[in-house]
């Protein structure tokens, strides 16, 4: 009967809700009560997620170390007044549900090392990239993220959007990485053990593109931190919310990666203090450059010694 009144609810704007109850046999009044508590379930629902992403938010914030007590005083400090039992169900939530409905090992793979060993600092851009792949709810269904970051500037230089998160759409995100994120040769790229990363499809173009894969245990968020760090701030900061259709979802987050994320939101850097990645990166380009011209200026100071000698 569900189905019926859903069918009601869809079509009521075309059809009329009288017509559409008469022709199906069912009362108006049950259509009626069953609508009102639909939209009773969906705000519960609503209120749930974004529980659960707050306390996503702040876990990840803790470095993994907040548990439900600590969790529960952040959110009241906030003026949050959540009943603590709610938050342990949060954050049993958030475990299970991204373990999952993503990260699932894929049959027969075999994994690449773990290369960077919960080092998420880089000297230079190009060298460590962290990878990863979030879900946005939207009425349509899922919007699928896949990012890659360089974790010298935090920087996202690759990422890609679907309704799929199948491994296509990881290459797709490591392609406009390797296109704009000028990756030097063996470049690490890391990720969980996700079925999109121990396939055949990424682990080829991979070595096409001349970087190195890396993985983290199965299992465990803390191996690749970094990546879903930039989750929990990208769904805090574009707001939590069922998006109406995958178009508009896939053009805020457009919105944020490309004219605030990267170029607006500060981060402190250990040496130069409050930037951008943006301005991180050009930090890093005009510090090769003046090194660079330090070379040739001694170089040109020891090739016109070497002329007075003669």
């Amino acid at each position: 009967m569900t189905d019926v009144y859903r069918f009601v609810e869809a079509e009521k704007t075309t059809f009329g809700v009288a017509f559409l109850c008469r022709l199906l046999k069912v009362a108006r009044s049950s259509f009626y009560a069953w609508a009102e508590g639909e939209a009773a379930r969906r705000r519960r629902q609503e209120a749930d997620d974004a529980l659960a992403h707050e306390i996503t938010v702040l876990h990840v914030a803790s470095k993994h170390t907040y548990g439900v007590p600590r969790i529960h005083a952040e959110l009241a400090r906030l003026g949050r007044q959540i009943n603590r039992k709610r938050v342990e169900r949060g954050i049993a939530g958030v475990t299970r549900r991204r373990r999952r409905t993503l990260t699932r090992p894929a049959k027969r793979a075999v994994p690449a090392p773990d290369l960077i060993g919960r080092d998420f600092t880089a000297p230079v851009p190009g060298v460590k990239l962290v990878g990863d792949i979030t879900f946005i709810p939207t009425e349509q269904g899922w919007l699928y993220l896949a990012t890659w970051l360089d974790l010298a500037t935090q920087k996202v230089v690759g990422y890609a959007m679907a309704d799929h998160h199948r491994a296509s759409l990881v290459v797709v995100a490591l392609t406009m990485a390797a296109g704009r994120g000028d990756l030097q040769i063996g470049c690490v790229a890391h990720s969980d053990r996700g079925s999109e990363y121990t396939s055949e499809e990424l682990r080829c173009h991979t070595m096409a593109l001349g970087l190195r894969q890396s993985m983290g245990r199965t299992g465990s968020c803390y191996d690749n931190a970094a990546a879903e760090s930039f989750f929990a701030v990208l769904k805090e900061e574009i707001g939590i919310r069922v998006w109406p259709d995958r178009a508009t979802a896939r053009a805020a987050i457009f919105t944020y990666i490309e004219t605030f994320y990267n170029r607006r939101r500060l981060r402190k850097h250990p040496l130069w203090g409050y930037l951008t990645p943006l301005e991180i990166r050009h930090r890093h380009q005009q510090g090769h450059s003046l090194r660079a011209q330090e070379t040739s200026v001694q170089g040109h100071g020891e090739l016109q010694g070497l002329h007075r000698s003669e």
